[in-house]
């Protein structure tokens, strides 16, 4: 019998750093052709990027049509000599799967696949309409050649999706605690003050610009965006470097630098976010600073998928199977569910995140057997 355990290390046993494969996704693949999938391997390109694999599977033609979303690249795994196992060993120890995308993601992967073939088996290989596959291997880097022109390449086809859920681990302390239903926007800017250059032991030929950046990052920094709104926290602006690029302690520089990012809820859009930005810093030079601020292309836009019938479902299951009804959470960072949220309403339920992206990974057997038959129980409610 497969079950999400054989698939897991299967997956683990790749080393699929992105932008690798390493064979990670023909493990899907065999396992999705031989019960009935239609499997396409679809491979994107971007100048200045490197070449993704993606994998679109799909059962069924008719509605409603519910998608599992994923990736199975993963994050470097630093020094295996750090392990307790290699990373990539994908071996069980007294109940315990270790290596790296244990849980981030193919665990939660492996445990969607499982549960869709034992659905399968059940009914007879038929859903009662459809179900897919959306899985990427460019999650973990710059996202530019995976899911995103997966989902395009899927509608350009004619196919729609109602419903889906991505397997990132987004529970916190154990099981069952937290289904993410929406992730804040990311907007990062670098914020240049210009000075004029000149010898620390005449100021009056100069003009300073450090004295004038801290000003701005205090100014830019102590006013709240906003207070929050319903299903988000407030929005926060956090200032991560500050350089003047001088090397020399008895020379003014004639340039400061700082780079920032904001994490934005729904009260703003990019252009909102930033014209209010730009406004600030305005009100704050006053006539005298001269700044100004370079934006970076941010492709991770605020969404949120509001209660209702599918949220209530997935609740539903994950109540039956752990006894506790998650927080429906809009916190941490970016996903791929962002890209998803345009094409359908989307939820996020995995494992718990609290190995993931460290020295040795790990998730216990049993929540991996207990995350297989909470989407067992989101298909037999979906489909009933």
């Amino acid at each position: 019998m497969i079950d999400a355990v054989s698939i897991s290390r299967d997956l683990v046993r790749c080393p699929s750093v992105t932008p690798a494969d390493a064979g990670a996704l023909g493990v899907l693949e065999d396992l999705l052709k031989a019960a009935g999938f239609e499997v396409h391997r679809v491979t994107f390109s971007e100048p200045g990027t490197a070449d993704i694999d993606n994998l679109y599977a799909r059962i069924g033609d008719r509605t409603p049509h519910i998608t599992f979303a994923g990736h199975t690249d993963v994050v470097p795994p630093g020094d295996p000599e750090s392990w307790t196992v290699g990373p990539f060993a994908g071996v069980v120890i007294d109940g315990t799967l270790w290596g790296r995308g244990a849980v981030d993601m193919k665990g939660g992967i492996a445990c969607s696949v499982a549960a869709v073939l034992q659905y399968l088996a059940d009914h007879g290989g038929k859903p009662n309409g459809s179900i897919s596959f959306l899985i990427t291997g460019d999650e973990e880097d710059i996202s530019v050649n995976g899911t995103v022109k997966l989902l395009k390449w899927v509608a350009e086809r004619g196919e729609k999706f109602d419903h889906c859920v991505l397997g990132e681990p987004s529970n916190v302390e154990v099981l069952g605690d937290t289904i993410k239903v929406g992730r804040r926007g990311s907007q990062s800017g670098t914020l240049f003050v210009d000075g004029v250059q000149g010898h620390v032991a005449y100021p009056h030929r100069a003009s300073n610009p450090v004295p004038d950046i801290s000003r701005l990052i205090v100014a830019l920094s102590d006013e709240p965006l906003d207070h929050g709104s319903a299903q988000f926290q407030a929005s926060n602006l956090e200032f991560t470097s500050v350089d003047v690029g001088n090397t020399a302690s008895n020379v003014i520089a004639g340039q400061a630098r700082a780079k920032f990012n904001i994490r934005f809820n729904d009260n703003h859009t990019q252009e909102t976010l930033r014209a209010l930005v730009e406004e600030r810093l305005e009100k704050a030079c006053g006539n005298r600073i001269r700044a100004r601020i370079v934006w970076e292309y941010s492709n991770s836009n605020v969404f949120v998928t509001k209660p209702g019938a599918f949220t209530d479902l997935a609740v539903s299951a994950i109540e039956e199977v752990t006894g506790r009804k998650p927080e429906l959470s809009t916190s941490g960072g970016t996903s791929d569910a962002r890209f998803i949220s345009s094409y359908c309403p989307v939820i996020e339920f995995g494992l718990v995140g609290q190995t993931m992206h460290q020295i040795d990974e790990r998730t216990p057997v049993s929540d991996l057997e207990k995350l297989t038959k909470i989407y067992r129980g989101v298909l037999d409610r979906y489909f009933a």
